[in-house]
């Protein structure tokens, strides 16, 4: 036994996240870690991991356990390079002894060992993918055990993680890589895939099952079986006692002289029994009430098509993301959006909706135009400051939804927000608080198209299969963002995949075939890169006398705004990363004022990343 905890609870401020909570973990074991948002799985996580204590309870692990936590978000020093970021890790590892050069070797035989080439390891860490920072992450922790750490945690691992990193990282856990792996790791995750093809036992924390988890050996799919078991039996459960309950309330309100005797031990198994019923109830209805209500409201417009996309092209920054794509998209379809990070996804969904130009190519839209309701990733459109009941409704104290009104905090409880959150910031909201806040506004709306990029980050599984039954009964379209491979494979008619070398995308009917075009692609892109390493010596120069003259429409500052923009992009996302990380920190958290401040500050450090992302878009217009 690697670890055992017992009896852990931990409270912020007034809210008690979870209590009496036992944990075990053996050798060999990939643990998942799911439950609804707010249970306290991240903290539970860092609690396991030795990072946070507990208010009760007690962890054990045998002497000399090296244990190694990987965070939700990947942090590292800024202007800390792949290699230096890992020999910084490195340098606590007892096998580096203190000493830098030893854990620089260290750091390099690890990085090299989990894909890192001499170019990526030269390359500063803020500029690396979602996929090769959580390599780089995972490196780092590894690099602080000398490689092979005892236990692993992750906490979302898969979050922002395109396709080639989540088939990286499921392999990583599966068979290690080389002589690095771990004795037994412990993940969170809401990625129903990644826990089917990853988890040995999965643990759900919620407060439906008594102390508090409930943990199944095997994958997802047998932990679901055995959940609904569960769950029955314990429905069940609570129907018997009330039964008894009822027989006692009859029987306490006969005469005493007609009572049995031992009416006081009775009595006593009655009082009992009153408290395990409650406990009952209250367990079952945590249960029901796992997930928020979703039920997207379609106009009942009857057109064949609601757009049209003829051989469309775009670049920006000067790099091609699509070429010649043709698309048509009709009421009832779900179309996903499949491709790398940085391949266009989103670019293609503001190309389709108008909100960006086409360099080549035209969009057609439907006559009238469609009615969108729009879902971003960034969750960025609530005014700052403004109220949740603000950002849910703008009529009022009284909402409509398909021809019902009814009171806004009748709406709210839908989304399972308490009747005091109403009245506080958008900003005080969780990830997943925020999310489903924005599913609230979108109900609102009638919507001929949804249009919804990646809207699964943060929502917990029941919110997520019920959004799943949402889109598909939608009458409407859909495009969908997303690298939920259970969602696209359950909801999408067709899936557009991008990242192609020759940036022409791939228009397919099923998630295996886009999963297929993927790695053709990957293929296509890695004997692309051998062949010109390999060309390379044999090159010869352009003079630059002899070059094409760039095309520049730009003034002086213009262009030299330009010319720094990336780099003012990069550090404008590390700063509103690092602002993220730290409303994650609980003493933080229990300060309600210094956590609204900080949220805004996060609020307005992503505001400024979207200005900068903009100003490029134009600057490049310009340049045209």
């Amino acid at each position: 036994m690697l670890l055992t905890a017992t009896g852990l609870s931990k409270s912020h401020g007034l809210r008690e996240l979870f209590r009496g909570v036992s944990v075990s973990i053996d050798e060999g074991e990939r643990i998942g870690m799911i439950g609804p948002n707010g249970a306290g799985k991240s903290t539970l996580l860092r609690m396991l991991a030795g990072r946070e204590d507990p208010d009760r309870g007690e962890i054990r692990t045998p002497r000399g356990t090296v244990s190694v936590y990987v965070p939700q978000r990947d942090e590292f020093a800024e202007g800390a390079t792949a290699l230096g970021a890992a020999t910084d890790a490195a340098l606590s590892s007892a096998g580096a002894h203190g000493d830098r050069h030893e854990a620089e070797v260290l750091a390099t035989v690890i990085l090299g060992k989990i894909g890192f080439d001499d170019a990526r390891m030269d390359a500063l860490a803020s500029t690396l993918s979602g996929g090769w920072k959580k390599r780089l992450s995972v490196a780092c922790a590894l690099a602080s055990a000398g490689g092979t750490p005892d236990l692993l945690y992750l906490d979302e691992p898969t979050n922002h993680l395109d396709v080639e990193g989540l088939a990286w990282l499921e392999d990583f856990l599966l068979r290690g890589s080389h002589d690095l792996r771990a004795r037994a790791v412990i993940f969170v995750t809401h990625d129903r895939v990644f826990l089917e093809n990853c988890a040995t036992r999965i643990i759900e924390l919620s407060r439906a099952y008594p102390e508090g988890t409930l943990s199944v050996d095997g994958n997802y799919s047998e932990f679901r079986r055995r959940r609904v078991e569960f769950l029955a039996m314990q429905a069940k459960a609570e129907q018997a006692l009330a039964n008894t309950v009822r027989e006692d309330d009859r029987w306490l309100g006969r005469r005493a002289k007609a009572r049995r005797t031992k009416s006081e031990a009775r009595i006593s198994d009655s009082a009992e029994r009153r408290d395990e019923l409650a406990e009952l109830s209250a367990r079952n209805a945590a249960a029901n009430a796992g997930s928020a209500g979703i039920d997207f409201a379609g106009s009942g417009r009857k057109t064949r098509l609601l757009l049209s996309a003829e051989g469309i092209t775009k670049s920006l920054g000067g790099k091609l993301l699509f070429k010649g794509l043709d698309l048509d998209v009709a009421p009832g379809e779900c179309i996903g959006l499949m491709g790398p990070n940085g391949s266009g996804k989103t670019t293609l969904l503001r190309v389709l909706m108008g909100e960006l130009a086409p360099d080549a190519g035209r969009v057609r839209l439907a006559d009238p135009a469609p009615r969108t309701v729009t879902m971003s990733q960034t969750r960025a459109e609530f005014p700052k400051g403004a109220l949740l009941q603000d950002a849910i409704s703008q009529t009022g104290e009284k909402v409509r939804f398909r021809d019902s009104e009814m009171h806004i905090k009748s709406w709210a409880r839908r989304f399972l927000f308490r009747d005091e959150q109403l009245l506080q910031s958008v900003s005080m909201l969780s990830g997943g608080e925020l999310a489903r806040a924005h599913v609230a506004r979108m109900m609102l709306e009638t919507a001929d198209l949804l249009v919804l990029d990646e809207p699964t980050n943060d929502l917990d599984i029941p919110t997520l299969e019920v959004l799943e039954d949402a889109i598909e009964t939608f009458p409407g379209a859909t495009l969908l963002v997303t690298h939920d491979r259970a969602m696209l494979e359950a909801l999408a008619t067709r899936i557009v995949v991008l990242g192609a070398p020759d940036r022409v995308p791939r228009v397919v009917s099923s998630l295996a075939q886009a999963l297929r075009a993927l790695a053709e692609s990957e293929e296509a892109a890695a004997r692309a890169t051998s062949a010109a390493a390999r060309a390379a010596p044999a090159a010869t120069a352009v003079p630059a006398s002899a070059a094409a003259p760039a095309k520049k429409k730009l003034s002086y500052n213009e262009q030299r705004e330009f010319d720094g923009m990336e780099a003012a992009i990069a550090a404008a996302e590390k700063r509103h990363a690092d602002l993220e990380a730290k409303l994650n920190d609980p003493k933080l958290i229990a300060d309600h004022a210094a956590y609204a401040k900080a949220c805004d500050a996060a609020g307005a450090a992503q505001a400024e990343v979207t200005r900068l992302y903009a100003r490029w878009e134009e600057l490049e217009a310009k340049r045209a």
